[in-house]
């Protein structure tokens, strides 16, 4: 009779000398030489057969519903063809076997499967087969049970997110803070937080600045993840795990909400799209003004819905300069530009000090502390403690531990928070003009929404309320204005709203 053979191993089994492939396949070649048969095809592979998705087994399936005489086919043992005993095609297979259009071999269990056998044999198959699958089923509920008990202890089991990286200590793997991606994650929220960024910009903005060509969903993917906070989600469960957060709860919030309010917002316009619409409202009546389009000029004006107060018709280009000169005037002169860097360098060395005094000292207590946990688990599993005990000290670590990760997250914040944000304004300030006149629609939109509020249209002037802090640069925007605080350190007028006219 003619054979084949299936030798099959998975990714775990590779490692027991008497699974392997080679093991098994000299076996069948011995088992078959015995009997007589001739070999017509071996099959080796390394492939689970507890999955529905088994694209190897179906290749040998194949192959066997193509012959056209009866064989043999020849496995070590029936665990090794399926550890699923609702797998159709071990069905098909037996079924197959009791018409006497094929024999089944499982050597070193010592079945034939054939037309002849007995109901005890059948039994005995079915058993088999079952116990196959309650095998990888213990298995499964191991790996599962392994895998909860890691994200107890704080560690992530799979491949970290960007700005952290896997690497594998004295044998055992763990996650590190990645310095570079870590930075790159700080900014993608830093950057959005201010509402002035939409996804789009702030994936052209890292791709710029990091060279990372990120698609919107990965930066959105990034932008929701609670790991940077220090909390992993896992089965829709969280659980707190132990390394550094990148950012804190407080960012990681205003970020959602920025989202939230984005999404509030699905209106999209065809065509071209009106570069003000949305944006200014009239000033005598409070409804948002109006843009029309007249032999190819775009104009705005107020539908003056609630009734007639003379509302003015005032073109786009005319908008665009009164807003270019309020960026304009955003403008700070060198000499203030040097003095303000100079104190914040100053200011920041200051900082930089003080963070490099207290970060070793949180940093090799958080160390500590994972160690402790480490040690206390080994404890647990060597029975050295009972389990109250394990919960009770595991519960005070794990609130030491989240108690350094957040004085490490403030102690970071104070080196960089202010740092970042002050030398953002200036270089804002100093580019706004610029910024706002070689910009596409919606980075001009974003611009203004960043920098001016509660835009009116009163009459034919350009009325507003500029956002905090930048209401300060436009107060003392006059250079006269800047020269005589100069022996105030530099204290703006309090005034927040402005007016331009024609």
């Amino acid at each position: 009779m003619k054979a084949i053979i299936i030798a099959r191993v998975s990714t775990e089994e590779q490692k027991e000398a008497g699974l392997s492939l080679p093991a098994q396949v000299t076996r069948l070649e011995n088992y078959c030489k015995n009997k007589g048969f001739t070999i017509i095809k071996s099959f080796s592979f390394d492939e689970s057969a507890y999955k529905d998705d088994r694209s190897e087994f179906d290749t040998i399936f194949n192959f066997i519903i193509e012959q056209k005489e009866k064989i043999a086919i020849c496995c070590d043992k029936v665990d090794r063809l399926s550890r699923n005993m609702f797998d159709k095609r071990v069905s098909h297979l037996y079924d197959k076997a009791l018409r006497d259009e094929l024999e089944l071999h499982f050597t070193s269990d010592g079945q034939i499967l054939n037309s002849k056998i007995s109901a005890a044999e059948k039994f005995h198959f079915g058993i088999s087969l079952g116990l196959a699958k309650y095998y990888s089923d213990a298995i499964s509920d191991n790996v599962k049970r392994a895998i909860e008990q890691k994200w107890q202890r704080g560690e992530w089991a799979g491949r970290a997110p960007h700005g952290y990286k896997n690497i594998t200590i004295d044998g055992k793997a763990t996650v590190i803070v990645d310095e570079y991606g870590a930075r790159v994650v700080q900014k993608l929220f830093e950057l959005y937080a201010t509402s002035a960024f939409s996804m789009e910009l702030v994936r052209k903005k890292i791709n710029a600045d990091y060279n990372l060509n990120w698609s919107k969903g990965k930066v959105e993917s990034v932008l929701k993840n609670k790991f940077y906070t220090g909390t992993m989600i896992c089965n829709n469960k969280e659980y707190p795990h132990k390394y550094p957060p990148l950012i804190t709860h407080t960012l990681f919030n205003q970020v959602q909400e920025v989202k939230a309010s984005f999404n509030k917002k699905p209106i999209k316009y065809a065509g071209k799209p009106y570069i003000y619409r949305g944006l200014i409202r009239c000033d005598d009546c409070g409804l948002a003004i109006t843009p029309e389009k007249h032999k190819g000029f775009v104009y705005y004006h107020c539908t003056q819905y609630n009734g007639k107060h003379g509302g003015q018709w005032l073109r786009e280009e005319e908008i665009t300069r009164q807003l270019e000169t309020v960026f304009k005037n955003m403008h700070i002169p060198d000499d203030i530009l040097d003095q303000l860097v100079e104190t914040l360098n100053s200011v920041h060395q200051s900082k930089i000090d003080f963070h490099d005094q207290h970060f070793d000292k949180l940093n090799n207590e958080h160390k500590e502390i994972i160690k402790m946990l480490d040690n206390l688990y080994l404890d647990k599993l060597k029975m050295r403690i009972t389990e109250s005990d394990y919960d009770k000290f595991y519960t005070s670590l794990r609130d030491k531990l989240d108690t350094v990760n957040i004085q490490l997250s403030k102690l970071q914040d104070a080196e960089d928070n202010y740092y970042i944000t002050a030398k953002y304004i200036l270089d804002l300030s100093i580019r706004a003009y610029d910024l706002f006149k070689s910009s596409e629609v919606e980075e001009k939109r974003q611009l203004i929404k960043l920098i001016l509020s509660n835009l009116r249209l009163s009459g034919k002037n350009l009325v507003f309320d500029a956002a905090k802090p930048f209401d300060l640069i436009l107060n003392c925007s006059d250079r006269l204005v800047w020269r005589a605080r100069q022996d105030s350190n530099l204290r703006p007028t309090d005034s927040k709203s402005g007016a331009l006219s024609d």
